[in-house]
């Protein structure tokens, strides 16, 4: 009996070996090429989408820019992998992208059955419609019959199908997955409504709507969409470094540190500060990371704020229950010490 239990032992531990070598290897494996693979929407305006000059920008875009400031000290050192909704948790899966920072949504299913763990929640979201403002329609209650455009492979289209057979109404879906092709079908007619989370539903149509005075979005909200990045399971030193990067970014916003005032900051004698910016205390060492690493983060990129103006607030977006918690919001930071 002890031969088999010893024979069962050794067969776990060399099960759970590769495991534990993939969570040696994975920072030292992005510091071997140099550069964090990000994965990020083909193109969202706001949280990932190249501007006129090839140059990523948005919320999601700035997170893995963190995250390369806190591996390298270098903002620059990321490179980004767009991906469609279907293609987005494979390319993680399969090694692709180091990070995925798409405007996902955390649910039970993905952190459980995926192989996947979410490191947090960058924007706060639920699920909304858009309509042509010449159709005069004020509410979702009114859309029984509609047409509706959506992507598959997302809790768009899921959240779609439980709100109408809730409602007792019917609708003809319109699937189809690159977003190009989506908003296209949505502006020439060919739907009568386009569904996805109300931050993809402003920033479509400040972006790319034609005349966006022409386009409503209804009021109700139906459904639950917290947004974060995603990494690997298996992997839990890289899934800290994620983490504490997002919580970096809020924290440092809380305790008034911006990219524009954290050097002449440094040397204040608050303890938190002191700690955030890697003065005292070791949190970078166990991190795997410099000691100032959240320093760096907010140097090279901003605090939480500084990057919510820079990209959603020019679209017309309110902060709302993604401000501080101090301010009335959701956004809360465990303790950096």
């Amino acid at each position: 009996m002890r031969t088999i239990m010893l024979a069962a032992a050794a067969s776990l531990a060399l099960a759970a070996a590769p495991d534990r070598a993939a969570a040696q290897t994975m920072l030292a494996a992005v510091k071997a090429k140099g550069y964090v693979q990000c994965g990020v929407n083909t193109g969202l305006a706001g949280f990932s989408q190249p501007d006129s000059r090839g140059q990523w920008k948005g919320i999601d875009v700035d997170l893995c820019r963190a995250v390369a400031a806190a591996v390298f000290g270098d903002a620059s050192k990321v490179r980004f992998t767009p991906l469609t909704a279907q293609q987005r948790f494979t390319a993680l899966q399969s090694g692709e992208v180091d990070v995925l920072s798409r405007n996902t949504t955390w649910t039970a299913t993905r952190d459980s059955s995926l192989g996947l763990n979410f490191a947090g929640v960058i924007y706060y979201d639920g699920q909304g419609f858009m309509v042509p403002r010449k159709l005069g329609v004020k509410s979702a209650k009114q859309l029984n019959g509609a047409t509706v455009c959506v992507q598959p492979g997302t809790t768009t289209e899921l959240n779609l199908a439980d709100y109408f057979r809730a409602n007792g109404m019917t609708f003809k879906p319109v699937v189809i997955e690159k977003l190009e092709e989506v908003l296209n079908a949505y502006f020439a007619g060919r739907c009568d409504v386009y569904t996805t989370d109300v931050s993809g539903l402003v920033a479509v149509r400040a972006s790319r709507a034609p005349n966006p005075a022409d386009h409503v979005i209804l009021p109700e909200v139906i459904s639950k969409e917290p947004l974060g990045p995603v990494v690997r399971h298996g992997d839990d030193q890289w899934f800290d470094i994620v983490k504490w990067t997002l919580f970096a970014l809020l924290e440092a916003e809380e305790l008034g540190l911006s990219s524009k005032t954290i050097e002449q900051n440094a040397s204040s004698a608050n303890p938190s500060i002191q700690r955030f910016v890697g003065a005292t205390g070791d949190i970078g060492k166990m991190l795997g990371l410099d000691n100032r690493w959240a320093f760096n983060v907010v140097r090279l990129v901003g605090n939480y704020g500084e990057i919510f103006d820079a990209n959603l607030k020019p679209l017309g977006f309110d902060r709302g229950i993604n401000n501080l918690w101090t301010n009335g919001g959701l956004m809360y930071a465990p303790p950096i010490r």
